[in-house]
């Protein structure tokens, strides 16, 4: 039994199934003459969905947790942005920097660059077998930390152990 069939439960298959039945409620505009063809195009959807999406664990709590750490930041950066750019100095010194990568590859790893590509100031570049090159307005300004602590966040969401950078537990 491969790891994806193991996290694979009738929860999962609920949901996933609840959220394509909604899905096809609304473009069919409710009418129960459409469910003839929904039915089959919903089981389909929901079959294709575990084979390209296997299940993983995500824990809701750590979402919504997360949720105003990044509303935070996101509003502390745009501010910081927009006092760049309105300032007649113009304080930039863009950068790219190199982010050492905790998260193994899949979900986790792709939520953590676009949760970072989103955050004002920062934009994802490439990524590496395990690092993140990160565009930055101000190469100066010390934004490892920040970016250990979304992937912090992104780590507890998916159930995901990390090693604290430095070797430490």
């Amino acid at each position: 039994m491969s790891n994806w069939q193991a996290n694979l439960s009738w929860s999962t298959l609920v949901s996933r199934g609840l959220g394509f039945l909604s899905l096809w409620w609304v473009l069919a505009d409710g009418t129960t003459a459409s469910w003839w063809i929904g039915l089959p195009a919903v089981v389909l959807a929901l079959v294709t969905s575990v084979a390209l999406l296997p299940p993983l664990p995500f824990k809701w709590l750590e979402f919504v947790r997360f949720v105003p750490f990044f509303l935070m930041r996101s509003l502390l950066g745009g501010l910081d942005v927009a006092w760049r750019a309105f300032h007649p100095g113009m304080p930039i010194a863009p950068d790219i920097i190199e982010f050492p990568l905790r998260l193994p590859p899949g979900l986790a790893r792709v939520f953590m660059v676009n949760t970072v590509s989103l955050l004002p100031g920062t934009m994802s570049t490439e990524i590496g077998e395990n690092c993140l090159m990160v565009h930055v307005l101000d190469g100066r300004k010390e934004l490892f930390s920040e970016l250990e602590e979304v992937e912090q966040g992104v780590a507890r969401m998916f159930g995901i152990f990390l090693v604290m950078s430095g070797g430490n537990r």
